[in-house]
């Protein structure tokens, strides 16, 4: 089987082939520190954590890079606001950032480079573009010229000449043309500045990721990933100078992530909808995230609800069911359901591949899981011991691990086994009232009992439960 991953550039999904055998060279765009990491900045990093996991599962070397642009418009405003010093108060969110990842269960990047920490890089490649004709010093500016780059709107789908309308009218006419963008802006006083061929100043935000690119993994990576608002202009206007400097495809494959959308709307200032990171996980786990995004497409927008959340902790309950230990009087199960049990093993397994390598189809790989789910509950009902538990328990393990869940933390404390004698109470209640031909309320136990997960089977012996 072959990895097939949509490619935002051809618009199809594609054989997955890396530029070295068995190497993954990965970058993803990651936060503007100037102020609390939010949830819309978790799913991204959550998004191409599980990319990267499964790479690594599919025995990849996995080199991840994920940047923090700490110098920026943004930051230079927030902390002029908050009268303190920008790298300062981009310092302190880059470590609440940091912090908040590793409560995520998110891997640390393999490298994690800083726009500040690479002048020199960026210098040399607007240097660079500049030598070529591709840009342009201005008054202590320097412009890209996008007309001069013939692919330019590759990406994105966009054509030069339909882009001028989405032109912000500039503060003076200097550049050759309005679709210019700036790859080092002259230094404005209070603002932090570094010395160049053209004169005190700082890169434009768009040259800071080239740069990075090119430091840490050359001419060409495999894998640029970011959210589906970073398409246009910000990566295409990576591809156009880095193409342009290094005279090689950038990225072989551009994924994207959608947005997160709080009740239908996606998260905004302006709405006043923004839910930190930190705020998230006052209330929730990082589990019940991570559920949410796998279960659903990552190209796709996500709806971040109430009613969602709950689902996914229904989601996460069911899976945490089947580490349950058997019973106490297990015998052992019936040669039959041994042989059900060790072949849905095998085909959970070869069915999650399947799934996770046809575009990191997660929601589908999910539901391979719930199959083996209902399986090994169906098993420990019959008499299933531990040992022979075992072997399709350690498999589930394996599988959440992969995408990053930490199921075995929260099932030591034994909440769904605890729910075990109030489940049987309802049963033997349920029992009585068919006794007493109350087939209404009878089946309104069962009906709510299968809602919450807990599937009846009633037959001569009498009524055995299992969660589904």
């Amino acid at each position: 089987m072959t990895i097939q991953i949509y490619n935002t550039l051809t618009r199809q999904k594609e054989e997955f082939k890396t530029l070295e055998p068995g190497r993954v060279k990965m970058y993803v765009c990651g936060p503007t520190v100037y102020n609390k990491a939010h949830i819309g900045h978790a799913m991204s990093a959550m998004v191409f954590d599980i990319i990267r996991r499964y790479l690594e599962y599919r025995n990849y070397d996995v080199q991840f890079a994920m940047n923090y642009t700490d110098v920026d418009d943004k930051i230079i405003h927030r902390a002029n606001e908050m009268k303190v010093d920008p790298f300062a108060l981009a310092e302190g969110y880059i470590e609440d950032f940091q912090r908040n990842l590793n409560d995520l269960n998110i891997e640390p990047a393999t490298y994690n480079p800083r726009a500040s920490l690479e002048i020199g890089q960026i210098i040399e490649m607007v240097s660079g573009l500049i030598e070529k004709g591709m840009a342009y010093p201005l008054d202590g500016d320097v412009y890209y010229r996008v007309r001069k780059q013939e692919s330019y709107g590759k990406l994105s789908g966009r054509h030069v000449d339909d882009m001028r309308s989405g032109v912000r009218k500039e503060a003076d006419d200097r550049k050759e043309d309005p679709l210019d963008f700036a790859l080092w802006k002259a230094a404005k006083p209070g603002e932090p500045s570094w010395d160049s061929p053209w004169g005190p100043g700082r890169p434009g935000w768009h040259i800071e990721c080239s740069a990075m690119n090119y430091h840490y993994f050359g001419d060409s990576i495999d894998i640029h990933g970011g959210g589906n608002d970073l398409i246009f202009p910000h990566h295409e206007n990576e591809i156009a100078q880095s193409e342009a400097f290094t005279g090689k495809p950038f990225a072989t494959y551009w994924v994207h992530n959608g947005m997160l959308q709080l009740r239908g709307e996606k998260m905004s200032k302006s709405l006043g909808n923004i839910i930190s990171i930190d705020e998230f996980l006052e209330q929730h786990s990082a589990d019940s995230f991570r559920y949410l995004i796998l279960n659903a497409s990552y190209r796709n927008p996500i709806i971040f609800s109430p009613d969602v959340l709950d689902q996914a902790e229904k989601g996460l309950d069911r899976l945490r069911s089947a580490l349950q230990p058997a019973a106490e009087s297990a015998g052992g199960a019936s040669t039959e359901t041994l042989e059900r049990l060790a072949n849905q093993v095998q085909e959970t397994k070869t069915g999650y591949i399947a799934a996770m390598d046809d575009d990191f189809n997660s929601a589908a790989a999910l539901a391979h899981l719930f199959e083996l789910v209902r399986v090994i509950n169906f098993s420990r009902n019959d008499g299933a011991t531990n040992a022979e538990l075992e072997p399709a328990q350690q498999m589930l393990r394996e599988l959440t691990a992969v995408f990053g869940l930490k199921l075995e933390d929260q099932t030591a404390d034994t909440k769904l086994a605890a729910a075990d004698p109030f489940i049987q109470l309802l049963i033997d209640l349920r029992l009585e009232l068919r006794q007493q031909k109350n087939w209404a309320l009878a089946d309104k136990i069962r009906d709510q009992l299968s809602a919450l997960g807990v599937l009846l089977e009633d037959s001569k012996d009498g009524t055995r439960w299992h969660w589904a």
